[in-house]
């Protein structure tokens, strides 16, 4: 059996004047055993009806009521049972109701007597917000209800009641009977309600009906104090919440080293622990124009602007909040006067802040900085959408500007993780290039210096050695220091560039003679070696191209050469050009030699690479001819790149030259570039010595 009408809203409806008051659990039960205490004090027999909604709360006052019992005779006591607790007639009546009952919720304590009556009729008032709050504290338990000393209100609950217990304990009826002849009662226990005329035609004195000033006092005095511990308790709640939140953010940010991970992760612990209708953080400097956010939370129904491009170099809110270098809070966007001039000031190709507030629907806004010693890494951004603006509170400010400072923290570890790890793999790539240095300076420097020797000392101690002799040894001999000279000059070359300390001298050059000049040096240098078949597809009418001349040649002959060192004598080579923009021709040397393997053809521009190792190579060379070629391609702002189909199917080498775009200057003569390469490369080699 279970009840929809709870005992306090039947009362209401009886007497509609009435309107109940609010309290807490702890002046519920000052006043409870007030009225026991009453009881236990007098001589009379009252009528007591006590209702607990649970069988641990009749358990605390166990006790009292057998006590009570032995001063009456008419006591009846109803609670939910969750043990033992069960319909019974002994020292006083035991009621068990159901547990889906309406008294559940409800506190009641009737006390009637022929000279005195009072009664607590109470219902418990329960919301999200109090039962965050009671959950620490049960005395903050709210209830809202009545009491009264009024005799006609107090047998009107005894009525209700009795008719419950009747309901529940049929067998009472006699009992149930005897109490209201002795408290004179109105006859109502078979269900009848009162006459809504006699009821209507009745006039309650509510002037009269206030309890003892004295009690009164104390309730207030008890009702004060309950506030005072819920704003105490609220406030610790505050602080635990933010403490959590803090914490939570710290350690799950401080987890990861992944700067965009621990952006993601601030900004979604920090938009669900505030309820915000949407956070957002992103990366800038303070001299940034604009930055794109990555990273937000939104709250249901807010739309996204992720990836949209954020305004920062004429955003006065980004000005201000770098020039302060503190947090900045807009309860009301729409009304602001730095929206509204930022709106009068901006030109029609910015984009002004009012525009910025209306497409996002921000009505509230919060801007806190994310700085690491004076640097700023990025801002945190609140937006509040409505419907209502919002006052901003300090303590959300403070909480916002620690988690800020933990992500400037974990966002400097990650990078200095980053640098970390690039620093490493540079030591790799150093260790890596000492190991080749050694090894090619061993295989390279040591060969031709042990034929030099031999070669020196058979001149020096075979006198009568005969002159074609001599000369084999002599020509033996200067081919090997060629080649050391090679080695040396192509390491200082390399280590120039890699430095930065080449000196360009950009010129407006004729591509074709470039390449003739090209192809003159390599054939000058391979004059008693076989060589394949080089065809010159470069026509003279090309526009001129924006280069070092001296530079520009080198390119050309270490790519002829690389081609010719794996291009049989039967091959072929080819030198074209083709334009696929107004800006840059495309040169491209082109053979039809070994080819290169597809998954190599990046690190074909290593320093020291060598496709057969560098111990045991069939070709000549050091593995620095690539390397030197990306070098000075990408001086004058360049693409290099190699292309092949894999194995014995050949390869090409494709380079960029930027088109020289201004007047069209005397164009410098084959013979002036020829003279202005060798005068350079003696240059070079004399510094080199």
């Amino acid at each position: 059996m279970s009840r929809s009408k709870s005992v306090l809203t039947q009362l209401l409806q009886i007497f509609p004047q009435w309107r109940p008051q609010m309290y807490f659990k702890a002046s519920l039960t000052a006043l409870s055993h007030a009225m026991e205490d009453q009881v236990l004090a007098g001589s009379e027999e009252p009528l007591v009806i006590a209702s607990f909604q649970r069988e641990r709360f009749y358990r605390q006052e166990a006790q009292r009521y057998r006590r009570i019992a032995q001063k009456s005779n008419q006591v009846y006591v109803l609670a939910a049972p969750e043990t033992d607790f069960k319909h019974r007639s002994g020292d006083y009546e035991a009621v068990a109701f159901d547990c889906e009952d309406t008294l559940t919720q409800e506190w009641h304590l009737i006390v009637l007597g022929k000279s005195y009556s009072s009664c607590l009729i109470c219902q418990e008032k329960i919301t999200a917000q109090t039962k965050a709050i009671t959950t620490a504290m049960d005395n903050n338990r709210r209830f809202e209800g009545i009491w009264t000393f009024d005799r006609q209100v107090t047998e009107q609950a005894a009525n209700i009641l009795l008719k419950t217990i009747l309901d529940y304990r049929p067998e009472l009826e006699e009992k149930i009977q005897k109490a209201r002849d002795q408290y004179k009662l109105p006859n109502q226990f078979k269900g009848d309600t009162p006459q809504q005329k006699d009821i209507d035609n009745t006039t309650w004195d509510v002037t009269n009906n206030n309890p003892d000033p004295f009690v009164q006092r104390l309730v207030t005095y008890l009702q004060a104090g309950q506030y005072k511990l819920i704003k105490a308790n609220r406030s610790l709640a505050d602080k635990e919440h933010k403490e959590r939140l803090i914490n939570s953010v710290t350690t799950a940010i401080r987890l990861s080293l992944d700067p965009d991970e621990i952006l993601q992760i601030a900004v979604q612990k920090l938009g669900e622990g505030l309820g915000v209708c949407r956070c957002l953080v992103y990366r800038c400097k303070e001299t940034d124009p604009t930055a794109t956010i990555e990273h937000e939370f939104l709250n249901e129904g807010i739309h996204s602007i992720k990836g949209q491009t954020w305004p920062l170099r004429h955003n006065p809110l980004f000005q201000e909040v770098v020039e302060l270098r503190d947090a900045l809070t807009i309860d009301n966007a729409i009304n602001d006067p730095r929206v509204i001039k930022g709106k009068e000031e901006t030109t029609s190709s910015e984009q002004s802040l009012q525009i910025l507030v209306n497409r996002c629907s921000i009505l509230s806004w919060m801007l806190v900085p994310i700085f690491y010693r004076g640097r700023l890494l990025g801002m945190l951004e609140l937006h509040h959408c409505g419907p209502k603006p919002i006052t901003w509170k300090e303590e959300d400010v403070a909480l916002v500007n620690a988690i800020a400072t933990q992500i400037g923290v974990a966002l400097i570890q990650a990078e200095a993780y980053a640098n970390l790890q690039d620093l490493n793999e540079q030591l790799e790539a150093l260790d890596r290039t000492r190991s080749n240095l050694v090894a090619i300076t061993g295989h390279e420097l040591r060969t031709p210096l042990s034929t030099i020797q031999v070669c020196l000392e058979s001149l020096a101690s075979e006198p009568d050695m005969s002159p074609e002799l001599r000369q084999v040894m002599l020509n033996t001999a200067l081919q090997d220091a060629e080649r050391m000279r090679k080695l040396v000059q192509d390491f200082l070359t390399l280590s120039q560039l890699e430095s930065g300390r080449v000196e360009w001298n950009i010129e407006a050059l004729n591509l074709h003679e470039c390449v003739e000049l090209s192809l003159s040096n390599v054939r000058a240098r391979h004059k008693d070696t076989q060589l394949p078949d080089i065809e010159n597809l470069v026509k003279e009418e090309l526009p001129l191209v924006k280069a070092d001349g001296e530079w520009l040649v080198e390119v050309l002959a270490k790519l002829l050469d690389n081609a010719c060192k794996f291009t049989s004598e039967e091959g072929k080579i080819t030198i074209e050009v083709s334009s696929h923009s107004r800006n840059h021709i495309e040169v491209t040397v082109a053979d039809t030699g070994r080819g290169i393997e597809p998954k190599r053809l990046e690190t074909v521009f290593d320093r020291f690479y060598q496709e057969e190792g560098a111990l045991r190579r069939s070709t000549g060379g050091t593995g620095l001819g690539l390397a030197i070629c990306r070098q000075i391609v990408r001086g004058w702002g360049g693409k290099i790149w190699a292309e092949s189909q894999g194995k014995d199917h050949g390869s090409q080498f494709h380079f960029t030259v930027p088109i020289y775009l201004d007047q069209i200057p005397t164009q410098p003569s084959n013979q002036s570039i020829a003279r202005s390469y060798r005068s350079k490369q003696k240059a070079r080699g004399k510094r080199r010595k």
